[in-house]
């Protein structure tokens, strides 16, 4: 059984988010405990399993995602891994629907790499890197695809206590996020702020959310309309380097400020990102790349239910 690893969010390897993936038979998924010991052993935020379903009238492959503790209701990078790894073995073309705990989910092939802005160059230190490679070279078979999300209900909050000294810049405005996406999105100043913080991250552990996404409009619109990070020390990530997830937030938030439906979002993280968005009403498409950096054999076999 193979077991692949691949960068999402990105046209390069070692940058965007890394996820691993592995294509199960048909059949029942093997046991949660199985499941969750891969998702152990791999120790990446995220491991996705998937196996297809040659029956069922609305669904092409039954999908499911775990951290290295838990299973988890919804994972933007680790869906666009594994419709990448379909599309790259040949498994599946065109759009790709999957059965997943947050619904009917689907993939799509999108715009030509080549027109894409490439993503920026991994950095050591996000909050003082602008720049942005302008090559095109995908070495490792970058693919554009287009995930089809739920839109993020956005509640306006009282800033939480502690909010402001947690993350060392005094929020503009802050919002819940919803059930399915879970975490506080806190709007910050200007991207320079975004850039230049150094969270006291036991501090964010202890605010009332799953993790926190900060956000600011570009410096200068061009490549990006607007820039994020997300932290979530309370999960055991104390940054991400890409959040497909918190795009379907920042979407709803930022398309209406911006008079426009269709942006591009920087996850300004040390390894970088890009995610391109599509806001329709509830709905969120997220358009990114991905790269597979490792293609290994999973040698333990699968423990049944």
């Amino acid at each position: 059984m193979r077991l692949r690893i691949v960068d999402a969010f990105t046209d390069r390897p070692f940058a965007g988010k890394p996820a691993a993936v592995v294509l199960l038979p048909s059949g029942p998924f093997p046991s949660d405990r199985w499941l969750g010991q891969v998702a152990a052993e791999v120790n990446l935020s995220e491991t996705a399993f998937a196996h297809p379903l040659p029956d069922a009238p609305d669904a092409d492959w039954a999908l499911r995602w775990f951290t290295p503790t838990t299973e988890v209701a919804m994972c933007g990078h680790a869906t666009l891994a594994t419709a990448h790894v379909l599309r790259a073995t040949g498994a599946a073309t065109g759009t790709i629907r999957f059965a997943t705990r947050s619904g009917i989910l689907t993939a799509t092939p999108a715009t030509p790499t080549s027109t894409l802005a490439p993503a920026p160059t991994p950095s050591l230190t996000p909050s003082t890197s602008t720049s942005t490679s302008t090559s095109t070279t995908q070495p490792s078979g970058a693919t554009a695809i287009t995930l089809d999300f739920p839109t993020a209900p956005l509640t306006p909050l009282e800033t939480p206590d502690g909010t402001g000294a947690a993350l060392g810049a005094t929020p503009l405005a802050c919002y819940d996020t919803g059930p399915q996406v879970g975490d506080l999105l806190v709007e910050l100043a200007d991207e320079a702020t975004v850039r230049g913080l150094s969270p006291d991250l036991a501090a964010v552990a202890r605010l009332p959310h799953r993790g926190v996404i900060v956000t600011a409009p570009a410096r200068t619109p061009g490549d990006h309309d607007f820039v994020s990070r997300f932290f979530g020390p309370a999960s055991g990530i104390d940054e991400d380097p890409v959040t497909g997830s918190a795009h379907t937030a920042l979407a709803p938030l930022w398309s209406p400020r911006l008079g426009r439906t269709e942006l591009t979002g920087l996850q300004v993280s040390a390894r970088g990102g890009r995610v391109h968005v599509h806001l329709r009403d509830d709905r969120t498409l997220l358009t990114g790349q991905a790269v597979t950096v490792i293609d290994g054999e999973l040698l333990t076999a699968p423990e049944a239910n």
